[in-house]
């Protein structure tokens, strides 16, 4: 099937993750001149990121709330207070202020995470079709663009505040597309008398699933280019390809399954992803210079791509119909403490054993897909 259909149905939460990523890519590309303009350590900057975690999870706690409240307003809305969000941690002048600028990015992010996914769930089942790769991909594909464009930025001298400003801005831009006529995500919050529809193992299964993805991502997006320039002795420009070379590769990957996962079983695709992905994790964590890192990026890329969209369309597949929001919202909220919490704790590694330790400790966190995904599979 041609991606015209899919992505015409899916535009509302398309939208939504490519202004994600264009916000955390240039992020995380631009974390070198953050680290230097704040004068902190990697252990100190993963200590002042964990104010993103934090406020993420009590915001994720309140999403499905915020949904329901806002009606067809919640992606559009939650969209745009992200992007306003993204302008603030560039022009931070004191710890404490970037401190409190990442936890506003965290709570929109964590808000718009837990409701983009919800509705790209709803139309999967609503529509009978795969969208979960193809959302996933142009988040990867919008990071890769942003981080590249964020390299490039630096090279000519760009301050953080300038390029997260001009980030910002756009994926404001981009948020006007996530309004839908009827883009209401139903199902967000238990109904009266539903005892019927509660939620089982499968949502804390999957979101295990989820979050051990996207800590491996995150390895990898948040700290390569640090890897790159200070492990590796790259340059800036160098250090920033090191997030977009494996965010292209999840995109082109994820592109990719989207046809892929209609001839694979899910619980196959979960063990082989995670096994080329810690694999991946290994070459990052040996190399011995920047193009034997990007090529440990790819492999990873390539390995991690196939997890968690795989893994959210399962949970959304094995709930009951009325409970099939409320499904993925709390595996986006299980999943998503390996996406907040990951950098922090591989800056905590990083700082005491060095980024080489830190990747290490990604590749061993992959081999417990390999006991997770059968078990997710016996929920369906």
């Amino acid at each position: 099937m041609s991606l015209l259909v899919p992505a015409r149905i899916a535009r509302a939460p398309l939208a939504s993750f490519s202004a994600m990523g264009l916000v955390w890519g240039s992020f995380a590309a631009v974390l070198p001149d953050t680290k230097a303009m704040l004068g902190v350590t990697e252990a100190q900057l993963g200590l002042l990121m964990l104010a993103a975690p934090i406020a993420a999870v009590s915001a994720m706690l309140a999403a499905p709330h915020t949904g329901t409240l806002l009606g067809r307003l919640a992606l559009p809305a939650a969209t745009l207070a992200m992007a306003a969000a993204f302008l603030l941690p560039g022009l931070s002048p004191t710890l404490w202020v970037f401190a409190l600028a990442l936890a506003a990015c965290g709570a929109t992010t964590g808000t718009l995470d837990v409701l983009m996914n919800a509705r790209v769930a709803v139309l999967e089942n609503e529509r009978g079709l795969h969208l979960m790769n193809l959302c996933h991909a142009v988040y990867s594909l919008s990071y890769a663009a942003a981080a590249l464009g964020t390299g490039l930025a630096r090279g000519a001298g760009w301050t953080p505040g300038m390029i997260l400003v001009a980030t910002g801005l756009t994926a404001g831009l981009i948020a006007l597309a996530a309004f839908e006529r009827d883009g209401a995500i139903r199902g967000l919050t238990r109904q009266n008398g539903a005892a019927h529809s509660a939620l089982g193992l499968g949502p804390l299964i999957g979101g295990a699933i989820v979050m051990i993805a996207f800590l491996s991502e995150n390895a990898a997006e948040s700290w390569s280019a640090l890897h790159i320039e200070r492990t590796l002795g790259g340059s800036p420009t160098q250090g920033s390809l090191g997030p977009a070379v494996i965010a292209i590769t999840m995109g082109l990957a994820r592109l990719a399954g989207q046809g892929l996962i209609a001839h694979i079983s899910p619980a196959k695709l979960l063990r082989g992803g995670a096994l080329t992905a810690g694999l991946g994790a290994v070459i990052a964590a040996s190399a011995v210079n920047p193009p034997m890192a990007y090529a440990g990026f790819i492999v990873m890329g390539l390995g991690a791509s196939v997890i968690a969209p795989t893994a959210f369309s399962m949970v959304g597949r094995n709930a009951a119909p009325e409970a099939r929001a409320r499904a993925v919202a709390r595996a986006t909220l299980f999943g998503y403490f390996g996406y907040f919490f990951g950098p922090p704790t591989l800056g905590f590694i990083a700082g005491a054993f060095g980024l080489r330790a830190a990747f290490g400790f990604a590749a061993l966190a992959l081999l417990s897909v390999l006991i997770l995904a059968p078990l997710m599979a016996r929920r369906g």
